[in-house]
């Protein structure tokens, strides 16, 4: 619990800050004087002042937000220093406050990409995208996949790992397409037509692919600790020899391997395994048990005494300084328009708004992808940092995106809006984002203690 905490206070506090940051360096160099730069609401734990505006920072009580405090006529309870005028947020032209408030979501788009770069530089291990033998009546059968299949494209785009899959299935799955799936298979390129229509579109969110039938193939079947005196140790294998085949047929993970040796008790089988880079041939003489399991009658199976370990047949992803960056700035696109679209059919009612979290599940994610290890953090950090900027660019009252709306209308006006529209609009839109709280904490402690 309180590395979970520490880790959702920690992602919190950066995104905040870079968000913030953001509004705060746009408004300094448009000419706008800052009053305060806050992390958190309420009574401040700290506080200090520095520049020559003496610009108050602050970390106040409540975690969940911060704030950049401008100089505003409209929002002083004294006078103005006539010097300090035409630095005031309110006399700026439209296009320069807008800029002020982009700049915060932009902020967060930019860190999320610097994120997925610095993930693409150093390099990171991921499933590939090899998949096993499909059901017989499933998608994915039916497209003419594979055992072993290689996807390395999804209507031409290219794919080098199981995540990418899975997210450039996403987009047509929402709109009940059809996908060209480009194959590799035994050293040759093809391309297989898979049918998308059968899945529902609240399972976008989900894991759908096995409901495709495309599932991770088998892992490498690696030995793990040998039984004193069992049939393996007898036969020479050791602990880490990786098994290829049995009686020349290869090895389809570690369940099958098992049901192989239980089907053969008192036989002798050739295992072929890799043993620091070489392959070794030798015989294993099964030793034969009594079936433990219930209603075996004494009936007799198969057992060489050691652990099995699966390994998934991972791919290393890493690119060069600039192919990293752009690759962060792509999927940065690809995920906040994936994002836009989703919450556009939860508005809509086309996608159920059981799809949305809140703060409960995001400090959930933050504790769990911090155990994980750091690139699955960082990796946490850039999709929330996306959904940060998304969400404030919404078209709300209240929220940076709604201002944009305030200003659009400015502009067609030809002159400002009235105080009385702005604040019961604020009030709606106060009402608006208090109600998707609200959905949002009940789906979060129904996933955490529901059924």
């Amino acid at each position: 619990m309180i590395e979970t905490i520490i880790a959702f206070l920690a992602a919190l506090t950066l995104l905040i800050f870079v968000h913030e940051l953001g509004h705060y360096l746009a408004a300094r160099r448009c000419g706008v004087k800052v009053l305060r730069f806050s992390i958190g609401f309420g009574k401040p734990l700290l506080r200090w002042r520095v520049g020559p505006d003496r610009t108050e920072w602050a970390i106040g009580a409540v975690p969940l937000g911060g704030y950049v405090k401008m100089l505003d006529e409209r929002e002083q309870a004294v006078a103005i220093d006539p010097v300090d005028l035409e630095r005031a947020f309110n006399r700026k032209p439209l296009w320069t406050r807008s800029i002020v408030v982009v700049a915060g979501p932009a902020a967060n788009f930019l860190l999320a990409i610097a994120l997925y770069a610095l993930l693409g530089f150093v390099g990171v291990e991921a499933p590939a995208p090899v998949v096993a033998a499909p059901p017989a009546a499933s998608a994915a059968a039916k497209a003419g996949v594979e055992a072993f299949d290689r996807i390395v494209g999804v209507n031409d785009k290219p794919i080098v790992s199981w995540h990418e899959l899975r997210l450039h299935l996403i987009e047509p799955i929402l709109e009940h397409d059809r996908v060209a799936l480009q194959v590799e298979r035994d050293g040759a390129r093809r391309t297989l037509e898979l049918a998308l229509d059968a899945v529902p579109e609240a399972e976008a969110e989900r894991n759908f692919l096995p409901g495709l039938g495309l599932e991770l193939a088998p892992g490498r079947v690696v030995l793990g600790p040998l039984t004193a005196q069992g049939a393996a140790q007898r036969a020479g294998l050791l602990e880490g020899d990786e098994v290829r085949a049995i009686d020349g047929r290869k090895v389809g993970g570690s369940r099958a391997m098992v049901e192989l040796v239980r089907a053969n008790p008192g036989q002798s089988l050739e295992f072929r395994v890799l043993r620091k880079g070489a392959e070794l041939t030798m015989r294993v003489p099964v030793d034969a048990v009594a079936d433990e399991s219930a209603g075996a009658d004494g009936k007799q199976v198969g057992r060489i005494g050691a652990a099995l370990h699966e390994q998934l047949l991972m791919e290393a992803v890493r690119y060069g300084p600039l192919a990293a960056l752009a690759q962060g700035a792509r999927k940065t696109w690809d995920m906040s328009w994936f994002s836009l679209r989703m919450f556009g059919k939860m508005v809509t009612g086309e996608l159920s708004m059981r799809n949305l979290s809140g703060p409960v599940t995001i400090a959930d994610l933050a504790g769990r992808t911090a155990r994980i290890g750091w690139q699955a953090y960082v990796n946490f950090l850039a999709l929330i940092s996306i959904s940060l900027g998304v969400l404030n660019l919404l078209p709300i009252p209240v929220l940076d995106g709604g201002h944009l709306v305030y200003y659009a209308l400015e502009g067609l006006r030809r002159k400002p809006l009235s105080e009385r529209f702005i604040e019961i609009t604020q009030k709606a839109g106060v009402g608006f984002i208090v109600l998707l709280m609200a959905v949002a904490l009940f789906n979060d402690f129904v996933r955490l203690f529901g059924p």
